[in-house]
């Protein structure tokens, strides 16, 4: 019987058979190897894959250039959660005395809303359909952020929050009950262009020169959605719109 890939979401054709295999080798392995689960994570550069090791250091680099601005760090699209709790081991670790820096998560929870022309793209558009991606880690992540809380400094103070819903309407709302937010860092890996408009339109205005807009799927032909938006919204050619170098797919601009 042909072993199944373990993993739900790549770019069938930026993908080769050796990372399959590779894939599904770990899969394997990983259950079977030596160590608790605990000494697993503690030694996690056996086990984690060289491009999830890859966004890792480059969301570093970026956040690296935020350290000095003011604001909160705002994801949209959580996922599983490995972006939303990267901002938050590296603000623990790198400035754990800043109460004021929130992380703060958007996300449906429920797998996309709805697909317009812009998303379609020039490959793989047929992957991006309404309903995908439909996976609640809602109340996972919650017990992921309460463990986080145990081991950093001024747990007492809250830092990771979700916010659950439709982009279009959660934004606006959470700008009104929020008066205050001020942005240092604003991270798009919705794909979809509805959602990264409203994002770029709401948040944007209130990112001081120097913060951050980091893009997770700029000129991805697949998922023009997030390109049309900024383009849009921003105008591309008013971004100095930047690549860590040995990145793949992340990119960023400074609010200038």
């Amino acid at each position: 019987m042909e072993k199944k890939d373990p993993y739900r979401f790549h770019h069938p054709r930026l993908t080769s058979r050796f990372d399959t295999e590779y894939r599904i080798a770990l899969e394997e392995y990983f259950p079977k190897s030596i160590g608790s689960n605990v000494e697993k994570l503690l030694n996690f550069p056996k086990y984690v894959p060289r491009p999830a090791i890859m966004r890792f250091l480059c969301k570093y680099e970026i956040f690296k250039k935020i350290l000095n601005v003011q604001g909160s760090v705002i994801e949209c699209g959580v996922l599983f959660g490995g972006g939303l709790m990267t901002w938050a081991q590296l603000s623990a670790i790198l400035e754990p005395m800043n109460h004021q820096r929130r992380i703060i998560g958007f996300d449906t929870f429920a797998g996309s809303t709805s697909i317009r022309n812009e998303d379609k793209g020039t490959t793989v558009s047929e992957l991006y359909q309404a309903g995908d991606v439909a996976i609640d880690t809602f109340q996972d992540l919650q017990e992921c952020i309460k463990i986080h809380d145990i081991g950093r400094p001024l747990n007492h103070i809250e830092k990771v929050r979700l916010v659950r819903g439709d982009i279009k309407e959660t934004v606006p709302q959470f700008i009104k009950d929020n008066p205050h937010l001020v942005v240092s860092l604003l991270y798009l890996d919705v794909v979809l262009y509805e959602p990264t408009s409203v994002a770029l339109e709401y948040f944007v205005p209130r990112m001081p020169r120097g913060s951050v807009i980091g893009f997770d799927e700029l000129n991805a032909d697949a998922a023009p959605g997030e390109a049309i938006a900024v383009m849009e919204r921003l105008g591309i050619n008013n971004l100095r719109i930047q690549r860590p170098t040995f990145g793949t797919q992340i990119s960023y601009a400074i609010v200038e």
